[in-house]
């Protein structure tokens, strides 16, 4: 579990082709002081496991679907990393809870700047946009930020000076993927609310139904 506030970016230093993944090995600086292997490191938003240690460069391996399905499978060498150790329990929660879970890539598609601060506007795939509202948290490439507002398929962010400078996305341009993970907590309601929809319901009821049939015509 982390909080979203990132607290160094990294630099990719190698990256190693391992067959259908790849290993990269990064530049960590204060994330590598006390990192142990087995240690849960957020990158850019995904939860990844150090698998070794080199003078201070971490080690990570990511399988195909975490490649094709988060912007790691774009980075190259030189390629800067939001990072986040994992929490720990007395720790203040800054952020909000971000499990390091994506749930799908995102595009910047608009970015206005209002010096020293910036307006960001990114699409999200329209399933994901009813857990998303506004003033509400949402991590962007393991960024916590607010919502300023949302549409049913993208919403804006205000980035204040700290955080265009000590994050990726004070480098980001229009076309951008960025990896999203929306509030847990938004998760929960909405399956809450699918499963007691009148539908759910109705569903739930007829598969009873079926069952009790079952269970008579066998007695």
């Amino acid at each position: 579990m982390f909080t979203g506030l990132v607290e160094t970016t990294g630099t990719l230093a190698q990256i190693f082709d391992q067959h259908p993944g790849k290993r990269f090995a990064i530049e960590a600086g204060i994330v590598a002081t006390d990192a142990s292997i087995g240690d849960s490191i957020c990158i850019n938003g995904c939860c990844l496991t150090v698998v070794e240690i080199q003078a201070g460069q971490l080690h990570f391996e990511a399988g195909e679907e975490t490649l094709s399905r988060t912007n790691l499978g774009q980075l190259q060498v030189g390629s800067k990393v939001n990072l986040e150790r994992s929490l720990a329990v007395g720790d203040r929660l800054g952020g909000h809870y971000v499990t390091g879970h994506v749930d799908a890539l995102g595009s910047l598609i608009e970015r206005t700047e209002d010096p020293p601060w910036a307006n960001l506007r990114f699409s999200i795939p329209t399933h994901l946009a009813s857990q998303v509202a506004g003033k509400g948290s949402i991590a962007i490439d393991g960024i916590s930020l607010t919502v300023v507002d949302v549409d049913e398929d993208s919403f804006s962010v205000a980035l204040i000076p700290h955080t265009l400078a000590e994050t990726t996305l004070g480098e980001r341009k229009v076309g951008d993927k960025v990896n999203l993970e929306t509030d847990v907590l938004a998760k929960y309601v909405q399956r809450s609310l699918g499963v007691n929809s009148p539908d759910m319901k109705s569903l739930d009821m007829k598969s009873q139904g079926v069952k009790s049939q079952g269970i008579d015509s066998q007695t």
